[in-house]
């Protein structure tokens, strides 16, 4: 009996413990988690311009005011608050966004003692680890709120109404709107993933940007001014077996370009509607998801071979990306 309460008194002070340390962590990365808000003037069915309000939430990342946030949460806004987790509200503005991993960086009006984040490793996150989102989910005053959750999958694409969005966190941590922007955190308090979407009417679903995707996109932004992003201007699905067999390709694995940019480094490198890719510079492509990291982790200017399936015969082509417009 001593011993069996033992055990018991050792697990009741282990929770202890672990309480004690989330609070400790919540309370630390908490001031470094901001609510933003914004102005965005858009035409009523009238046709008159009618200010329309948004919310956020943001993670500080510099002690210089720079904010890491959602592109689609200060996307065409006309003024911008900052709300710190003291309650003090601060004009800011935008620095720079990089869209196709709807990340974006906005400047604090004004230096201060900011708290700033500490950035974690995305590349370490496994399936099953616990983590914290924290954000202001419906524009609710009183600071940050904190959900708990574990690491549902890596690497996950889904199609938004914002476009493809890839190489995603998933989650079961509660994301709500406003949740947007808000940092997704380890057991040590460090940034993992920038929460970003959830899916209507299913539960336990969110995704979050991985911080490496969204520091590669930051730090190029607050360097030069600017995120350069290679871009292809092709719209294309992955090629699948049932695909394949139903028109009779001579190839089951690739990416069918259904839409090709007009002015895109695609359609001058002579890339047509219908062209299956199946390489890029000699290496394969099987899926679209394979297609656009190749391109992501390209610069802009490159140089590459583009092999296609077009008319039943293979064809190389050479592109050159230009910059995202």
């Amino acid at each position: 009996m001593a011993e069996s309460k033992s055990k018991f008194c050792g697990v009741k002070s282990l929770s202890q413990y672990d309480e004690k340390n989330v609070l400790d962590i919540v309370e630390r990365v908490s001031k470094s988690v901001v609510n933003i808000s914004t102005i965005r003037l858009v035409y009523s069915m009238f046709y008159q311009m009618v200010p329309v309000k948004g919310v956020g939430s943001g993670t500080i990342i510099g002690e210089e005011g720079y904010v890491l946030t959602n592109n689609h949460v200060i996307q065409d806004a006309e003024r911008m608050n900052v709300t710190l987790w003291d309650g003090k509200v601060l004009k800011a503005k935008l620095e720079g966004s990089c869209t196709a991993h709807d990340t974006a960086v906005v400047k604090m009006e004004k230096k201060g003692d900011f708290t700033v984040a500490e950035i974690g490793d995305s590349d370490k996150l496994r399936v099953g680890q616990r983590v914290y989102a924290i954000g202001n989910p419906f524009g609710l005053s009183g600071g940050p709120t904190v959900t708990s959750g574990v690491i549902s999958a890596v690497k996950r694409t889904i199609d938004s109404e914002r476009g493809l969005l890839e190489n995603l966190v998933q989650t079961d941590a509660a994301i709500n709107p406003g949740n947007s922007g808000g940092p997704l955190v380890d057991l040590e308090g460090r940034v993992v993933a920038i929460n970003t979407a959830i899916v209507p009417f299913a539960q336990g679903i969110g995704f979050a940007i991985p911080i490496n995707s969204a520091k590669q996109c930051s730090d190029e932004i607050v360097e030069k001014g600017i995120s350069a992003r290679p871009w292809l201007g092709i719209v294309g699905l992955s090629l699948t077996e049932e695909i394949a067999r139903y028109y009779d390709l001579p190839v089951d694995k690739g990416v069918v370009l259904t839409r090709i940019m007009e002015g895109s480094p695609a359609e001058r490198g002579g890339l047509l509607v219908g062209d299956i890719i199946v390489k890029l510079d000699n290496k394969p492509v099987p899926h679209i998801e394979d297609l656009s990291r190749e391109i992501r982790e390209r610069k802009v200017g490159s140089k590459m071979r583009v092999s296609v399936f077009r008319n039943g015969k293979e064809r190389v082509l050479d592109v050159t990306l230009s910059q995202t417009p």
